[in-house]
Order: C-alpha cells, then sequence, then structure tokens
C-alpha cells in the first residue's frame, strides 16, 4: 500500500513539474489588452481627389446596431473646406455637431439624424441620394465631380477632424475595398471597442513573443488581417475551415496556422503547415507550445462570433501604429486587384564570377553567354528562397516577336548571394532575328520552407548585336549542282550555236562546179571518156570560186586554138 503511494506521489509531482513548464491561461472577455488591438475591416476607399473649387468630398457611411442609441459626436473646427455625405443606418440619430462655415454636410430626405450644437445651421442641406455605397459613389461624381473618401464606421463614437490634408497621393478615382479606416490620417476615429477573450501567462520581457489567435468553430469571421509591429514575434493562428489570415507586414520570424496564409505585401499564398483538432482555449494553447518548442507565451487571444473582417495589430501597448504605409494596404483575397508583389531586381553580367555588371545600355553580342542574378528585398525578417522556372525574350518592334530563353541555374550559396538566385542564358536563337532591343522576362516562385507560391515576374532590357565577324581574305565562289548543269547547259548551247553559224556559212558559200568528179575526169589524159563532147568553159567564173579551183582548171583545160593545131 506504501508503494502504491509513493508512486501515486511521484505522479503527482511530474504532473505538476509538466504544467509548470508548459504554462496556459483561462481567457475572459475584454474590451482591451496590452498585447492586441482589434477593429473590423469594413468597404471604402481613398483618392486625391480635389474640385476645382479646392474642396474634398468626403462619405460617412455610419451603421449602429439596433440597440445602440446612436449617438456620436462630429468635431470638424479645424476642418479643410469639404462636402461631407452622411449616410446613416435607418431610425434616430443625434448627432454633437461642431463645424466651421467651409463645412457642408449632405444628409438624405428621408434621414432622421438631429443636429445639436451647430453653430451653422444653413451648411445642412437635404438631398435625395441611393443609400447603397457604390449608387452613393456615383452620385457623388456626378454632383461634385468626384469622391475624395468612402469610410465605413460601425458604432461610431467620435470623428475628429486633424485639420491635414484629406487627399492620398495616387488615383483621383474612388474604387472601394476592404479597408482599415484607422489608417485616413486626416480624422481620428473612435467607435465601440469589439469585445473579445484574451490572456496572458506572466512571462519574461527577455523571450520572443509568441501570440495565439484562436478563432472556435462556432465563429464565422473568414478574413482576418494582421500587422505584427513587433520584430522578434512567433504567430500561432487557429480557424475554422476556410478561414484566411492576411499579413500586412512582415515582421514576424515564425508563424504557425491550419488555414491559408497570404502574404499581402508580395501576393504570396502560404498553405496550412499545422492540423488542430480541438478549438478549446488550453488545447490550442498546449498545440501552439508544442510546435513552437516554448515554455509559455506572451499572450492568448480568442475572437468572438462575427461576419465583419477583422484587423488585429499585435505587439506592445507603446508600439501599436495605426497607420499602415500604402504599400501596405490588406487587400481582399476575392478582389480583382492584385496584391503588392515583393520587390524582384534582375542584374546581368558578362563572367559567370558575377564581378562585372552589365549597363542597361551596353549592346550584348548574340555569340555571347550573358549571367543573371534575380534578388528579392524581403519585407521582414521571414527568409523566402526564390527559383526560376521560365524566362522568354519579346522585340521591341512592330511586329513584336517573342521567344522561350532556356537558361541553366548557376551555383548561389545563402553566403555568397543572400535573398537571391542566378542563372546564365545563351542568345544564340537570336542571331537570326533583324530585331536588337529585346525584353528579358523571368517568372519566379516564393518559395517558404518546402512550400511554394507564385513570386511574379522580373524585367530587364537587353541590346543585343550580332558577332563581329573577319573579313574575307579572296572571293570564293562555291558552286552547287544547279550552278554546274547551267554552265554545262551553256556550253551546250553555245557549241550548238556555232555549229549552226558555220552550216549556215557553208550553204551560202557552197562547192565550186569545177570540183565535180565527172567534170573533172572527161578532162584528164587517158581517161576513157575523153571522146565524150565536152562542155563550153564560161570565160566569166562565177566570183565565188576559189583562186586553187581557178588554177586546176586552167592547168587542165586547152584552148580550141591549140587543139586545132
Amino acid at each position: 500500500m506504501e508503494g502504491h503511494m509513493v508512486r501515486f506521489t511521484l505522479l503527482l509531482c511530474i504532473t505538476a513539474a509538466v504544467s509548470a513548464s508548459h504554462q496556459t491561461c483561462d481567457p475572459k472577455k475584454v474590451e482591451d489588452s496590452p498585447w492586441i488591438s482589434m477593429s473590423e475591416m469594413q468597404i471604402g476607399c481613398w483618392s486625391s481627389f480635389i474640385s476645382e473649387e479646392k474642396t474634398e468630398v468626403h462619405i460617412l457611411n455610419l451603421n449602429f446596431a439596433p440597440s445602440d442609441l446612436k449617438m456620436f459626436s462630429l468635431e470638424m473646427v479645424n476642418a479643410t473646406a469639404m462636402n461631407l455625405i452622411i449616410l446613416i443606418s435607418p431610425g434616430s440619430a443625434y448627432c454633437l455637431c461642431r463645424i466651421n462655415a467651409n463645412v457642408n454636410i449632405y444628409v438624405s430626405n428621408d434621414s432622421q439624424i438631429v443636429f445639436h450644437g451647430n453653430d451653422h445651421p444653413n451648411n445642412i442641406h437635404k438631398e435625395d441620394f441611393p443609400a447603397e455605397g457604390q449608387e452613393l459613389v456615383e452620385w457623388a461624381k456626378q454632383k461634385f465631380g468626384g469622391v475624395t473618401s468612402f469610410t465605413t464606421i460601425r458604432n461610431l463614437e467620435t470623428v475628429t477632424s486633424t485639420g491635414t490634408d484629406g487627399t492620398k497621393p495616387g488615383s483621383p478615382d474612388c474604387i472601394l475595398k476592404s479597408e482599415n479606416a484607422l489608417e485616413k490620417h486626416f480624422m481620428r476615429i473612435t467607435t465601440k471597442p469589439l469585445a473579445f477573450q484574451s490572456c496572458s501567462p506572466q512571462t519574461s520581457s527577455n523571450e520572443p513573443e509568441l501570440h495565439i489567435i484562436n478563432i472556435p468553430e462556432n465563429g464565422n469571421i473568414c478574413n482576418v488581417f494582421v500587422h505584427v509591429d513587433s520584430k522578434r514575434t512567433s504567430v500561432f493562428l487557429r480557424g475554422p475551415q476556410g478561414t484566411t489570415w492576411t499579413f500586412v507586414n512582415l515582421q514576424h520570424t515564425q508563424f504557425g496556422s491550419n488555414n491559408v496564409i497570404m502574404l499581402a505585401t508580395m501576393g504570396h499564398k502560404l498553405l496550412p503547415n499545422i492540423t488542430v483538432n480541438n478549438d478549446g482555449a488550453e488545447s490550442v494553447q498546449r498545440e501552439a507550445l508544442k510546435y513552437f518548442k516554448a515554455n509559455t507565451f506572451t499572450s492568448y487571444t480568442e475572437l468572438l462570433p462575427g461576419a465583419t473582417p477583422i484587423f488585429l495589430v499585435l505587439g506592445k501597448e507603446d508600439s501599436v501604429v495605426t497607420e499602415i504605409p500604402d504599400q501596405q494596404t490588406p487587400v481582399i483575397p476575392n478582389t480583382t486587384h492584385a496584391p503588392q508583389q515583393m520587390p524582384l531586381l534582375m542584374q546581368l553580367y558578362t563572367s559567370p564570377d558575377y564581378r562585372s555588371p552589365l549597363d542597361p545600355s551596353t549592346k550584348v553580342q548574340s555569340d555571347k553567354r550573358i549571367y543573371a542574378e534575380i534578388s528579392g528585398h524581403p519585407l521582414g525578417d521571414i527568409a523566402l528562397n526564390i527559383k526560376v522556372f521560365k524566362c522568354f525574350v519579346s522585340s521591341k518592334s512592330s511586329c513584336p516577336v517573342e521567344k522561350e530563353l532556356p537558361f541553366i541555374p548557376e551555383p548561389c550559396s545563402s553566403i555568397s548571394c543572400p535573398n537571391s538566385t542566378r542563372l546564365s542564358f545563351s542568345l544564340d536563337q537570336l542571331q537570326e532575328l533583324t530585331s536588337t532591343t529585346w525584353d528579358l522576362e523571368c517568372s519566379v516562385k516564393l518559395c517558404y520552407s518546402e512550400k511554394c507560391g507564385d513570386g511574379g515576374r522580373v524585367k530587364r532590357n537587353l541590346e543585343v548585336t550580332q558577332p563581329c565577324l573577319p573579313p574575307p581574305s579572296q572571293p570564293c565562289f562555291d558552286f552547287g549542282l544547279p550552278g554546274v548543269l547551267g554552265i554545262a547547259f551553256g556550253g551546250f548551247m553555245i557549241g550548238v550555236l556555232l555549229i549552226g553559224a558555220l552550216w549556215f556559212i557553208k550553204i551560202k558559200t557552197g562547192y565550186p562546179t569545177g570540183l565535180d568528179i565527172n567534170s573533172t575526169a572527161a578532162n584528164l589524159p587517158g581517161c576513157p571518156c575523153s571522146g565524150a563532147k565536152r562542155q563550153p568553159v564560161s570565160t566569166n567564173p562565177s566570183p565565188s570560186e576559189n583562186s586553187s579551183a581557178n588554177a586546176s582548171i586552167g592547168s587542165t583545160q586547152s584552148t580550141p586554138t591549140s587543139s586545132m593545131a
């Protein structure tokens, strides 16, 4: 019996030691936390529009819960000149309104809003405008020429103008999308805090931060945007299937999630890398400690059910920021606007030692091999590998030509070329083309661990020239079979023409009559036919008879006088 008691006591001590080494906490419902701030993502827009009269146009779309009193404060004493359109949910509302003479407020004809404390009652106008967001933007464009901002706020308490310019550099078109209204610096917005459950065990300030965020299975939050303010931070994210966590910056060094993670600044998607079957607080906390091999964590946050996307800022209270730079503005995953890619740069070199960068205006001979280094500028401490999977060149001519360009990966260690990759190209296939100006473009993937996502494309201008050939020493004619046959046929025709010419001459000149065999034999001595009657010889020989024939005839013929004698 005593042995059983000893073993039971020892088991209790071991259990207590394990529990002490892996701390957990019980979350309580709160409205604020020193480690996390929360706001809702709403539909809105922000542009650079300002009218010809130097007047801005702002729209406030105010939504209140049915149980709320719908009371809010509008502080616009130091505001710039503006036309302020207020669209409010149905029902009575009360506004403590303080504006200056340059602020004109427009409300709907059926609006039941009551303004108190307004020193400029003539600046309140009633108009018949639509209640739907996009339709209201179009109405404002027709009436005022454009829209500077559209802001949707739930459970508003106070809107205070900061007195600064309300425009945003960029496009004058206000395109509605999901946004965090707190980033609009020209006004300070105070809303009723969102309730959530949170707890934090005692932890040493010297240890890296570990934040755990859990959405229970009964929660219908599908989109959560996370801004991590502390640099040494690990984040454990757990949510129902279909949840998307979008990081608007990359300050965190490690993270784990059973859902898809979007890196908004890079347009990169990471697939789930953990499995968590239980959504209980203690179970999720232990899974996080096990995954990161930690003994404690900084904070645990449990989001309450709600259909609106949430924007979270993780970090210490004294370093939390509410304004997000433009390049880190979160984007809804299902929007048609592509998120900003990770900045990529392609540098060309003339040698494999990568010590001689190629100037963009320098022309490269098409028989040379060029070397490229593609590097990225990470927007945080997370390490991503760059992998090239396709390259091609396109000509800058009136008739563009595009050709895929084979490449060979070059050795590149993480020490010699951090956050980059190297490859080389051969431009032999460009020798037969006339264009000299090309765009060299490569498609890359960004990989974290063994998971990769689309990293976009990187482009570089390339000037190509044909190789210089040595001058020829002597002309050399190369005759093929057609040339040889042509020469033979030409010689044959020349021979035929020469023979024809000789035949023509022969026909025209003919043979002399004195050379006829019969006439010659009749005049020879001893010829049996000498007694035949002789033909008289013409005393006028033909001019065509040659001299030799005439001499022969003269030597064989005798005159009648000598014959008679």
